[in-house]
């Protein structure tokens, strides 16, 4: 007799889906939380169905692993996924460390205030150091944020931005004109201006006229949150 066929292994994000609201899967999340850590991967939905069962489960409720999925949203910035995260977290957490911490570095990047992010973060290694590429990730963010204003920059605002200065910043240019279509030139007083490629955001007659919306994927991942 020709054997039975062999049953496909169903990963986490399918179990999500199946059974969101089932608590013998929180095993499972926390685990897929360090999954994702360990090989940079990241899946907010996952995350989400996890901060949600501990609200029905709050004597499980896993500061480490809360801790992971913030830091984890942090770096998917400019998207809101921090923001969704913290809505799920109760009160009294957000008022305690490490997740008033993580809150005020969130405040900081969403204003721009990348001097002051980096000098806060650079006071919580501890914090964001288990998770790997956290650097790199807030790196592109600010690079997003500065391409969304400038077309040409003084080398001390990027410098400041992403948190490098002399050699590994001349290096981090190079890399960048080699492969994201950046340049250098002088300025009026003899500084380096770095020049970004131009956009819809820093180049006004390539703007579009249309009304900005809620993107239909966002709305749909906040259905689960508030039902």
């Amino acid at each position: 007799m020709p054997g039975l066929p062999q049953q496909v292994p169903i990963t986490v994000d399918q179990l999500v889906q199946l059974n969101p609201y089932n608590p013998d899967i929180l095993p499972e999340l926390e685990s897929y939380v360090q999954e994702q850590v360990a090989e940079k991967t990241y899946s907010l939905d996952a995350n989400l169905c996890l901060l949600r069962l501990y609200q029905f489960e709050p004597a499980r409720l896993n500061v480490h692993v809360i801790t992971r999925i913030l830091v984890k949203a942090l770096m998917a910035l400019p998207a809101p996924d921090f923001n969704l995260c913290m809505f799920l977290i109760p009160e009294r957490l957000q008022m305690e460390e490490p997740f008033l911490t993580l809150a005020t570095l969130a405040h900081f990047l969403e204003t721009a205030r990348f001097r002051e992010f980096w000098d806060e973060a650079n006071r919580n290694r501890d914090i964001l150091e288990s998770v790997p590429g956290f650097n790199q990730a807030i790196q592109s963010y600010a690079i997003h944020v500065l391409s969304l204003t400038y077309q040409k920059l003084p080398r001390q605002i990027l410098a400041e931005a992403i948190n490098v200065e002399g050699l590994s910043l001349d290096k981090y240019i190079e890399q960048q004109q080699q492969h994201g279509g950046w340049s250098l030139e002088k300025g009026h007083a003899g500084g380096q201006l770095v020049v970004l490629p131009l956009n819809e955001d820093n180049n006004p007659s390539s703007r579009k006229n249309a009304a900005d919306g809620i993107p239909l994927e966002l709305v749909s991942k906040l259905f689960p949150v508030l039902s």
